[in-house]
């Protein structure tokens, strides 16, 4: 089957948000696109949350439950116990309706899965056989601890999830039964996938809101009171949820919850280290716990959906499952494989090639997504990243290439901000100006060195290509291109120095002017003389005038 979060490539802008937000560094960049590392995600969402190109995907899987009405008549919903938040604007009744008119058989409530766990959670402890245990509720965690420290999998508690929980108590009680899970988790996907003899399908509440309205099925706005007596497990998708609705009677242990990647591998990461004991921690990936899923509710903050659901919960169990703690046991396996670790001299290698070449070039800035560039050269070596990922790199290399273009220009180069003041100049300019280094004008009005007239004009609008003009405080004639880039709200004047050139065409000028002089002086002085020698020669005044004004044009078009 499809793997339930894809990355579509077309639209990537090669931004690296998703990496830089991943925090298990899940994604690979190939031909500067990303990809979505199926072997070591676990699912958490983030980079699904802030893809500012939407250019994650998450499954859709409408189709396959509307398949499965097909050849089934008892399709039952297990209902994450954040619908509560996600729908709170509605009713009970509202909702199990809505979801009657689509197809469905019947509506329970997760929580009732969760009553079950929290029971077999309860059981565990009294087992005193173990010292640190780690709630199994988030698939997120689970698959963390499988992927990244399989060696921590003897604390991750041996039960199933409250929505797997749930789904074999409902096909225990109707073995007719279908089930599909709705909530506001991605990884839950993957979790059905896995346990498709449990679970069915799994959809998110947006592709259930989204199911509803193509339907044309609107769940009506009613003030409604959530709460009932036995909803105690209700309670289970806020941070410290699990340990609220337990009875924690154990008291050799203590009972803690983290919420969050980050903050979690840091908790796992102690107990390997073996600075934690007789602990009960609940552990969820997401932070505020499932009421902040990565498609749950993001208008409303975690405190406001923390209060729909401590509102909506009562202080006794669900009564509806009838399973017991044997019933929902799992052996949790390592998955996938760890990746080889380059050798020291491969990193050194692959840190020179990103131009690491001295410590204070190692600026560990995080712009490629990793936290250290020792992490992203292994993650080069890895085949994960692309050398062109570090932007220091690329700036300096980007740097480097456009001031030797611009520093050994035989052309001056001068760049103004829109108010004229000098923002950039290079050496050729400097020579054009007379002066030693940039430095000595930088951020000056350009008034303070050229006439601004020509640079107004060229703001307003005025085409400047190739104007030639003498600059008289410098003794230098230029050829000036002026370009005005509104993006970038700059001016970038080019010029070339053409004194030399212009010189010689003076030059040129006065020898052709002096010897049409000569030459008028010629005809003027000499015309007589022509006269006589034309009469001698046969040749009349006329022809003799047209042959002397023949060469004086010759002269005059050789300027």
């Amino acid at each position: 089957m499809e793997y339930c979060l894809q990355s579509k490539t077309t639209n990537c802008k090669n931004c690296y948000k998703c990496i830089r937000h991943c925090p298990i560094k899940s994604i690979s960049f190939a031909s500067n696109k990303a990809q979505i590392i199926q072997d070591s995600c676990i699912l958490c969402g983030r980079c699904f949350l802030v893809c500012p190109q939407e250019v994650k995907v998450i499954r859709n899987d409408v189709d396959v439950v509307k398949n499965l009405f097909k050849n089934n008549k008892k399709v039952y919903v297990s209902l994450a116990p954040s619908f509560i938040s996600y729908f709170s604007y509605t009713s009970m009744d509202e909702i199990v309706n809505a979801l009657k008119k689509l197809g469905f058989y019947a509506v329970e409530e997760t929580a009732i899965g969760a009553t079950i766990v929290k029971k077999a959670y309860d059981e565990m402890l009294q087992e005193k056989d173990r010292d640190v245990i780690i709630s199994s509720c988030c698939h997120s965690i689970n698959l963390l601890i499988q992927k990244h420290y399989p060696e921590a999998r003897k604390y991750l508690a041996n039960i199933l999830s409250p929505m797997l929980a749930h789904g074999k108590d409902i096909k225990s009680r109707d073995p007719e039964a279908k089930v599909v899970f709705v909530g506001p988790c991605i990884a839950k996907k993957n979790e059905a996938d896995l346990n498709f003899d449990i679970i069915d399908v799994a959809l998110t509440f947006k592709e259930l809101e989204d199911w509803l309205k193509s339907e044309n099925i609107t769940l009506k706005e009613v003030k409604y009171d959530w709460k009932k007596k036995e909803s105690k497990a209700r309670l289970f998708p806020t941070t410290g949820g699990i340990l609220r609705t337990m009875e924690c009677s154990n008291k050799d242990y203590q009972y803690l919850a983290v919420d969050g990647v980050e903050n979690s591998r840091r908790v796992i990461e102690d107990i390997l280290a073996g600075k934690i004991h007789k602990c009960f921690i609940e552990m969820s990936s997401c932070e505020g716990s499932c009421i902040n899923g990565p498609v749950s509710n993001k208008e409303k903050s975690v405190i406001a959906s923390y209060i729909d659901i401590n509102k909506s919960a009562g202080d006794l169990d669900f009564t509806e499952g009838k399973i017991g703690y044997k019933d929902i046991s799992k052996n949790y396996y390592s998955i996938g494989a760890k990746e080889a670790t380059p050798s020291e001299e491969e990193i050194e290698a692959k840190l020179i090639e990103m131009g690491k070449t001295e410590k204070s070039k190692i600026l560990n800035c995080g712009s490629c997504g990793y936290d250290t560039c020792r992490e992203k050269a292994i993650a080069i070596i890895q085949g994960k990243a692309a050398l062109e990922m570090c932007l220091p790199y690329l700036m300096e290399k980007a740097e480097s290439f456009s001031d030797n273009i611009v520093s050994n220009s035989p052309n001056g180069i001068l760049v103004l901000d829109e108010s004229l003041n000098i923002q950039s100049l290079n050496k050729t300019m400097c020579r054009i100006i007379n002066i030693e280094k940039p430095s000595i004008v930088i951020h000056k009005n350009v008034s303070s060195i050229l006439d601004p007239t020509v640079f107004c004009n060229a703001l307003g609008g005025e085409m400047v290509f190739r104007r030639k003009s003498y600059l008289s405080e410098y003794n230098k004639y230029i050829e000036n291109t002026i370009v005005y880039d509104e993006k970038f709200h700059v001016l970038l004047s080019i010029m070339k120095d053409i004194t030399n050139e212009e010189l010689s065409r003076q030059k040129h000028e006065e020898v052709v002017r002096k010897s049409l002089e000569i030459t008028d002086k010629v005809v003027e002085k000499n015309m007589r003389a022509v006269q006589e020698i034309a009469s001698l020669l046969g040749e009349t005044t006329a022809e003799t005038k047209v042959a002397l004004t023949s060469l004086k044009d010759t002269i005059k078009d050789d300027k």
